[in-house]
Order: C-alpha cells, then sequence, then structure tokens
C-alpha cells in the first residue's frame, strides 16, 4: 500500500485505505501497463451484487484513437485536467437482470459497489481514479456505441498515477487536495 501523507482524520477507526483514497486532478500521462489496469477491473468483478447479477460494465481506453473518442465526450471543464490521464472509463450498468430480464433498479447501487472496489484497489496500487459526472450522456451512447435501451452509464472516471499540480491552470490547482467529509451525525439516523 502507499504511504500517506494525507491528514484526514475520521470520527471513528477505520482503515487508512478509506482515508487515503481521493480524486486528484493532476494525472501524469505514464501508460498504465495493461496487468495492472486488469487488476483494477479485477477488483471491481468482485463487488457484491443483487442476485449476484453483477450488473456493472466499463467501457474503457488506453490507447490514442479510444482515448481521443473518450475524451470527446466530457465537458470542456473536465478535459483540462483528465486529458493527461493516460486511461479513461465508463461505469456503466446492464438495466435488466439476466435471469428474467425484468428491470434492475439495484444497477446503478451494485455499479457504484463495483467503482468503489475500482478506486480502492487503484489507491493500494499508488493509482488515482477520478470518477466524474461531466460528460455528455448522448454522446456517450453514439459514440462510443452503447445501446441505450441496454445499459446505463454513470460516471466517467480518469485513472492514472498523480501528477504535477503545478501543470494545472491555477484555479484547479488550488482545489488539488483531499476533501473533508460531512460529520457522521449528518449522514446516518437511528429508528428506535
Amino acid at each position: 500500500m502507499a504511504t500517506s501523507s494525507i491528514t484526514r482524520e475520521p470520527e471513528f477507526p477505520v482503515d487508512r485505505l478509506f482515508l487515503d483514497r481521493w480524486s486528484p486532478r493532476a494525472f501524469a500521462p505514464d501508460p498504465i501497463p495493461h496487468a495492472t489496469l486488469m487488476t483494477l477491473f479485477e477488483a471491481a468483478r468482485w463487488a457484491p451484487s443483487c442476485f449476484n447479477d453483477q450488473p456493472w460494465y466499463f467501457v474503457y481506453a488506453s490507447e490514442a484513437s479510444g482515448l481521443a473518442k473518450m475524451r470527446s465526450i466530457l465537458v470542456e471543464k473536465n478535459r483540462i485536467w483528465a486529458d493527461r490521464a493516460p486511461v479513461l472509463a465508463l461505469v456503466c450498468s446492464q438495466k435488466q437482470f439476466k435471469h428474467n430480464n425484468q428491470p434492475n433498479r439495484w444497477a446503478p447501487f451494485d455499479a457504484g459497489a463495483a467503482w468503489m472496489s475500482l478506486a480502492l484497489q487503484a489507491s493500494m496500487l499508488g493509482l488515482c481514479a477520478h470518477a466524474m459526472g461531466g460528460f455528455d450522456l448522448e454522446a456517450a451512447y453514439t459514440t462510443l456505441g452503447l445501446p441505450r435501451e441496454k445499459f446505463d452509464i454513470h460516471a466517467a472516471v480518469a485513472i492514472g498515477r498523480r501528477g504535477d499540480p503545478k501543470l494545472l491552470p491555477e484555479d484547479i490547482a488550488a482545489r488539488e487536495a483531499p476533501s473533508g467529509r460531512k460529520p457522521l451525525a449528518e449522514i446516518i439516523r437511528v429508528i428506535s
């Protein structure tokens, strides 16, 4: 696991893995070895899912032509920093259960679990994975040839090694630090 220089502190004990994972915008353009990239997707593969349906589906690019297509669907504000990432991916989910072809309303939840598994594995390997909602959904379906009736697209993800924040525009570089979290009391409620 990578050594942490992040000073996030939890209210209750958790593994440092959760605290060390964050979403930087400064990426080094160095390629990610194929085996390393497959390790990230392997971690995602083992996420839990309703009926063990495993509805997550990742579309990714790590070569120039595919990256050009992926970059073209990002909003301009995200392209400013994500264009340097050596891997871009989409987190998707299949809309219907495989066993009965009925709508799977849990699929986005399950895809989120798979995304988090990928993000944590990336962090453990000293890589970064930054998910973003700023992409053109319609362009994602058409440019990448994903059938809308079969898949929901939830997020785009930039993957790579941390880069030099000085290469970012000043306004983006100013945000290049781990973010805090709401107090625990704001995200839970006990029923008695």
